[in-house]
């Protein structure tokens, strides 16, 4: 039988031990994660709780296999957009495990309009600079959504430090299944920091390189150079070992100029 874990299927690495791989590896077709197994899902037409899992005892819908493993059904979960770590199941897998929490979600690419992905205004507790969401009317692109249980969404939402979680409605925002359908709507965390301008004042595009990021900044800042210099690791190491680093490092890029204020995604729903 093939080896579906997530280390054999090169997913392993977790951004929040290893700051430099963030964003981590995302799915790019529908999988089911299962503790420390990606099961694929196969698109079938309708909503994904129909889809077929393909696990060790045979193609099975979705719901079934949940409900047979003591887990919420898709239409009890809530639909969140990943833009940035959360499309990493390795991540998401650190994020609930640690917590005692049951790691079973679905995860599911699907072609989103109007967002782009940026980077946020602050560096995370973790040493990265996380990526941030914001409006882009022309834009098309592929982003994950995570189905979590409340069990699950408490304990994301309570790790998305500085991040707010609107609703997007799937009329304004319009968000394609593999299967055709569209989703009526779907969360996704918004940074409450705002977006990092590039050199060109424009938004800096987020989920490339991480040590790329953390250089170009770097280089354009003595006194962030200063505060974390010389180098990536340099920077990781000494956020995370004392929080006021960060929080210094994210007073500087807003004094740097380099922070923008952006319009919200969509509706509040509190947190």
């Amino acid at each position: 039988m093939e080896d579906r874990t997530l280390g054999a299927l090169g997913f392993g690495a977790a951004p929040r031990e290893e700051p430099l791989c963030y964003p981590g590896r995302p799915v790019t077709t529908p999988m089911l994660l299962c503790g420390d197994v990606l099961w694929p899902l196969e698109v079938r037409p309708g909503p994904p709780g129909g889809w077929a899992v393909t696990g060790p005892g045979g193609p099975e819908p979705l719901d079934a296999l949940l409900a047979r493993l003591g887990q919420r059904g898709s239409a009890h979960r809530c639909p969140v957009l990943a833009v940035g770590s959360n499309a990493s199941p390795a991540q998401l897998r650190h994020k609930l495990a640690r917590r005692g929490i049951g790691v079973a979600v679905p995860l599911v690419p699907v072609r989103v309009r109007g967002i782009s992905v940026g980077v946020s205004a602050h560096i995370g507790p973790a040493g990265y600079v996380p990526t941030a969401p914001f409006p882009d009317p022309g834009a098309e692109r592929e982003l994950v959504v995570c189905w979590f249980d409340e069990e699950q969404l408490r304990v994301v939402d309570a790790g998305e430090f500085g991040y707010r979680r609107p609703l997007l409605s799937g009329s304004a925002v319009p968000l394609l299944l593999p299967s055709g359908e569209r989703l009526p709507g779907a969360y996704l965390y918004e940074s409450g920091h705002g977006v990092l301008a590039g050199p060109d004042g424009l938004p800096r595009p987020g989920g490339g390189d991480q040590a790329a990021l953390l250089t170009a900044l770097l280089a354009g800042s003595a006194r962030l150079r200063a505060l974390l210099g010389p180098d990536p690791r340099s920077w990781v190491r000494r956020v995370r070992a004392q929080e006021a680093v960060g929080v210094e490092g994210t007073r500087i890029l807003a004094a740097e100029g380099w922070r923008l204020r952006l319009p919200g995604l969509g509706t509040f729903q509190g947190r």
